[in-house]
């Protein structure tokens, strides 16, 4: 039992390789796209391509894959994603032209879209214990944002002494350790009975969420656009396509039953306010350390490291967190603490705040960290183990829908603020700072307001979730204490009704019931004929009523 234990743990450490360096790439050229810029000369959009085309590709393809890994084996899945994810890093680090760097990064996203839902599901086999489990969902979710709040860091110290291909070079030896490993320590998983994936599902999924996705990112950089704006309803059309189709289908894609599980529903949705917090704010905040304040990239990207490690130890520390307070007390927690952190990035402005920053950052990773760890656990042990890829690429798939929309709206409306209350001379204020310099401090004060009024709102949205979470705990509780009411049965006159226990009940109008008083039921022959004898049982009443005829 204790190999098989240390098997299984050595068995997550190489799972967290691959999903560590996804997760990674997702955030580690945000330093690294002035060195490309300068080396492949790329056009705006082409820049903005490179940066956003990995996102979409993970995104649109996760459920997917997902499925494809239940049905055709997900290590199979693994070592061939890891292996493709080497591959087109090593093209992405000697690109020659700006077009074959996207493509190597949209190839990127395509093998991190197989990575992440089939090492969850691979994960929740090496622990079938439900405690082992979620402490290593717990170290997952851990590792995932880690590598997204590291990569920044890394992407700046690896530019300081190499070129800028070394970003990617790095994928390369983790990598090759996953796939020497992998296939020693990790067992072949899949899910029996299954059918053949339907391909026209899965173009509709992928396409669907790639427009939808890219349709709400632009509607944040470029307004509400026409090609924002149709995009999004293309993306939603073909969605809906999407769903009626499954509902045909012997062997579908995404198994609505899945929803029909409350606990599994509930922990999706609720994973995406938290989610749309921390990519506001990040896309936010670091807006303002670098155009308002100042700060060099590297040094704002240091800033973030103190919330970051808090996050992650949270993420580790929850499963403990939960078997000491409880999963109710956690998620209620879990709110309030976001909504205090987000509360303090209120007191920044024009001249300083950056401490502001990093206090807001620990105090929300707090709450981060318990919602990441919960919301994986949650959605993973609500589903059989055969279904356990396609819940974990659901999960995911609401991570990139929560970060893009928070992006999206809560950057809408800062950038609304903006134009509202800053000189009319741009959109956004790096082009104003460029076009009229002598306005930058009108320009900083009104980006000041727009953060402001995107993080009170993100406050005053996690406020009202914490009170929804008290309220419905509560709630439970009342009708723990108190049993249901039951219609009040007519009963024969003459018939002794228990007396009520003096017992009282969380409603003082009602008391419980006698436990024998609804098994008491009036016959009117005044006896149950048993082989021709009286029956035993002793609630058989006496005698009958007055008026009723006798047995």
């Amino acid at each position: 039992m204790t190999r098989q234990h240390d098997r299984a743990w050595f068995g997550l450490l190489v799972i967290l390789c691959p999903v560590f360096l996804v997760s990674m790439d997702g955030s580690i050229l945000f330093l690294a796209m002035p060195e490309i810029s300068q080396a492949l000369t790329p056009t705006a959009d082409q820049a903005l391509w490179i940066l956003d085309v990995y996102g979409f590709a993970v995104g649109s393809l996760l459920i997917a894959f997902g499925n494809i890994g239940d049905r055709y084996g997900r290590l199979k899945l693994l070592m061939i994603g890891a292996a493709v994810f080497g591959a087109g890093s090593a093209g992405a680090a000697f690109a020659p032209s700006p077009e074959l760097l996207i493509a190597f990064r949209a190839l990127m996203g395509l093998a991190g879209a197989t990575l992440l839902p089939s090492a969850l599901a691979v994960l929740s086999e090496l622990f079938p214990d439900a405690r082992r489990r979620a402490r290593a969902i717990g170290i997952f979710a851990a590792a995932f944002a880690a590598g997204f709040a590291i990569g920044p860091v890394v992407g700046g110290v690896l530019l300081e002494r190499f070129p800028w291909g070394s970003v990617f070079l790095v994928n390369l030896p983790v990598i090759a350790v996953f796939l020497a490993l992998a296939p020693v320590l990790l067992r072949e998983v899949r899910a029996a009975g299954k059918g053949r994936v339907d391909a026209l599902s899965v173009v509709l999924s992928a396409t669907g969420l790639l427009l939808a996705i890219y349709g709400i990112k632009h509607a944040a950089a470029d307004g509400l656009s026409v090609t924002a704006v149709s995009s999004a309803i293309a993306g939603a059309g073909l969605l809906v396509w999407f769903a009626r189709r499954q509902r045909g289908l012997e062997y579908p894609l995404i198994e609505f039953s899945l929803f029909h599980d409350r606990v599994f529903t509930i922990a999706i949705v609720t994973g995406l306010l938290p989610l749309a917090a921390w990519s506001a704010a990040a896309y936010l905040s670091g807006i303002h350390l670098q155009s308002v304040l100042g700060l060099p990239v590297l040094h704002a990207a240091l800033l973030a490291l103190p919330g970051a490690a808090v996050l992650t130890i949270m993420c580790v520390l929850t499963p403990a967190l939960v078997d000491r307070i409880g999963a109710r007390a956690a998620l209620i927690a879990c709110p309030f603490s976001i909504a205090a952190g987000l509360a303090l990035l209120l007191m920044t402005g024009v001249t300083g705040g950056a401490g502001w920053y990093v206090a807001s950052t620990v105090v929300a990773g707090v709450g981060y960290g318990i919602s990441f760890s919960l919301v994986a656990d949650t959605a993973v042990a609500a589903v059989p183990a055969e279904r356990a890829g396609a819940a974990g690429a659901i999960a995911e798939t609401s991570n990139e829908i929560g970060n893009a929309l928070g992006i999206a709206l809560m950057g809408s409306l800062a950038a609304l603020v903006f134009r509202l209350a800053g000189p009319d001379l741009a959109p956004t204020l790096g082009e104003t700072l460029e076009i009229a310099p002598t306005a930058a401090l009108d320009a900083k004060q009104a980006f000041v307001a727009g953060l402001h009024t995107a993080v009170a709102v993100l406050s005053l949205l996690h406020v009202g979730l914490g009170i929804l979470a008290l309220r419905a705990g509560s709630l439970s509780r009342r009708k723990r204490s108190c049993p249901k009411r039951r219609r009040r049965r007519i009963r024969p006159a003459g018939f002794a009704r228990a007396a009520p226990s003096r017992a009282r009940c969380a409603s003082p109008l009602r008391a419980p019931r006698d436990p024998l008083a609804s098994r008491r039921r009036w016959r009117p022959w005044g006896r149950r004929r048993l082989g021709g004898r009286r029956s035993p049982s002793p609630l058989r009443r006496r005698s009958p009523p007055s008026g009723a005829r006798s047995g």
